[in-house]
């Protein structure tokens, strides 16, 4: 994410920092849906999502201001959206429905313009369907992740040409986020979470600082 941002920064939105900026997103939502089926109490998960998302805003937004004309709203929001399908989705007791749901969130996210849009809802919906349906399946989730990470790019490749190879980077980049996911041993890690909650919006204020000087 940090790579990310600084080629966003100083160097680009193609830049190969960009390349593996792509990694972070599965991760974190690998990360989330984790946290999800782990949690003492999804409410209370889902207000400090929130509570993040609010405080993030503003650096967030200047952030974008260094290089973008126009803002969106930022990851921990698609972050919360994602417990909110999840946890619909698992109160729903016909999943048909359940799914229909799921499929609102996206539409959801999309319109709001929440960052990675209705793409990051469709990963992390995918992240917990597979665990809980099929656990021991990583081949299933590994392809129906690079279907639906081919399916955001493809518009973009067929929309813009001349930017394919660019495109096609991040595809390829995305998916190297599958193999520290499919390394998961199941054993949390130590407990800084709120230091991670912390890093969003201060490395983002840092950086808007830094490209001000």
């Amino acid at each position: 994410m940090l790579f990310d941002h600084v080629g966003d920064s100083f160097i680009g939105h193609f830049s190969f920092l960009n390349l593996i900026g792509r990694i972070a997103f599965p991760i974190f939502a690998f990360q989330v849906v984790q946290g999800y089926m782990h949690t003492h109490n999804v409410r209370k998960y889902a207000l400090r999502l929130f509570i993040f998302a609010f405080v993030s805003q503003i650096p967030f937004m200047l952030f974008l201001s260094t290089f973008y004309d126009s803002y969106y709203l930022n990851i921990f929001f698609t972050l919360f959206l994602g417990i909110i399908c999840l946890y619909g989705f698992d109160k729903i007791k016909n999943k048909y429905l359940g799914t229909l749901f799921a499929i609102l969130i996206c539409v959801i996210a999309h319109f709001i313009q929440v960052d990675y849009g209705s793409y990051g809802i469709a990963v992390i919906f995918v992240f917990y369907v597979f665990n809980k349906f099929w656990p021991n399946k990583k081949n299933l989730i590994c392809l129906a992740f690079i279907l639906i990470t081919i399916l955001k790019y493809l518009p973009n490749i067929i929309s813009y040409p001349s930017l394919y190879i660019y495109y096609i980077g991040y595809i390829l980049f995305t998916c190297i986020s599958l193999v520290p996911i499919c390394m998961y041993n199941g054993k949390q890690g130590p407990k800084v979470k709120y230091l991670f909650y912390a890093f969003y919006p201060v490395h983002l204020l840092l950086l808007y600082f830094l490209t001000k000087i």
